[in-house]
């Protein structure tokens, strides 16, 4: 029994961006199922507080200040999980993300007004540390023939979302899971992107409520009610993938919080189902919301295949993106 409660036990995971949001959620989870979970931020403060907390989940949890976007940082984490670990590392997940109140600020602005280090204020932890600590982590996971690596993404790679080093960042974010699961696949590591549908973060929730003026914030608010999963549903998502001895299925591969959900038989932590962002029905409905009674019949288990949603994203055709579009010209002095 004990063994089922805690399918993680004897694992070793490391969570970057762990202190809030996502990462925090999947520490979490992965300290309920047993794991020792790594978690690291920047700052040593909300490190600490976020610690406490999932220590208390039941694993052992140990906080480390490392700046993702620090090369040496990175080495000195890793170096430090080979020493206390005996050289074990079971699950990796890149969840470091320092781009949310800058995406939020720059909302409507078009790239050329922006300041060009826009880009490193989204994708140097986002995408280059995430790069680093998958290095890193591969070099302990490939001698012992195993593991997992958790790339946190997002629909942004798939369409227009926020701003263009946004989606070009996730996009990155994809192809590099799918390119690493190549190299991976002969050695026994598994590696996949996450994508999380709406998440109730502490973050997106205070920027909705601050921000209600603009049109896609105002949007997202009002989703946040009915759509939204909470942050630990990511985490079940990781816990359920890292569990399963035929996880190498997945390797190279965009999987959605939703699939995994209904693949593996869990619900929100709150015991909601899990929003199906891709589902026939709530697409539909969220397109034509005037015939949204045509479409009450359709189960919300039926998705747009992933064949579907490739050819939606072809760099050949030119499609609306997922939220409105509404660019102001901004002066900068």
């Amino acid at each position: 029994m004990a063994s089922v409660a805690r399918p993680l036990s004897g694992r070793v995971c490391v969570v970057t961006g762990a202190s809030r949001g996502i990462g925090k959620g999947i520490a979490l989870q992965l300290s309920e199922a047993g794991a020792t979970v790594y978690i690291t931020a920047r700052h040593q403060e909300t490190l600490e507080r976020a610690a406490a907390e999932v220590q208390g989940r039941g694993g052992k949890c140990v906080p480390v200040v490392c700046d993702s976007t620090r090369e040496e940082d990175v080495a000195a984490l890793f170096e430090r999980v080979r020493r206390e670990q005996a050289g074990r590392l079971d699950v990796l997940v890149n969840s470091a993300f320092s781009g949310v109140s800058t995406v939020a600020q720059e909302m409507g602005v078009p790239f050329w007004e922006s300041a060009p280090s826009l880009w490193d204020q989204i994708n140097d932890a986002g995408l280059r540390g995430q790069y680093f600590c998958t290095v890193h982590a591969a070099r302990l996971m490939v001698p012992a023939g195993r593991g997992l690596i958790v790339i946190i993404s997002s629909a942004g790679g798939l369409r227009y979302m926020f701003d263009v080093p946004y989606g070009v960042g996730k996009a990155a974010c994809d192809r590099l899971a799918a390119d690493c699961a190549v190299e991976l696949r002969a050695f026994g590591v598994a590696c996949v992107a996450l994508w999380p549908g709406l998440v109730r973060t502490e973050l997106i929730q205070q920027q909705a409520e601050e921000t209600e003026s603009h049109a896609l914030l105002k949007d997202l608010s009002e989703r946040l009610v009915d759509m939204a999963e909470t942050p630990e549903v990511s985490g079940k998502c990781v816990v359920a993938l890292a569990s399963d001895p035929q996880v190498m299925r997945h390797s190279g591969k965009v999987v959605l919080s939703p699939d995994i959900a209904r693949l593996y038989r869990f619900k929100d932590v709150d015991e909601r189902e899990v929003f199906n962002y891709v589902s026939v029905r709530n697409v539909l409905t969220q397109l034509m919301p005037k015939l949204s009674f045509l479409f009450w019949f359709i189960p919300r288990f039926i998705s747009f295949p992933k064949w579907a949603l490739a050819l939606y994203s072809s760099k050949f055709a030119v499609y609306p993106p997922f939220f409105p579009v509404n660019l102001k010209s901004v002066k900068k002095d």
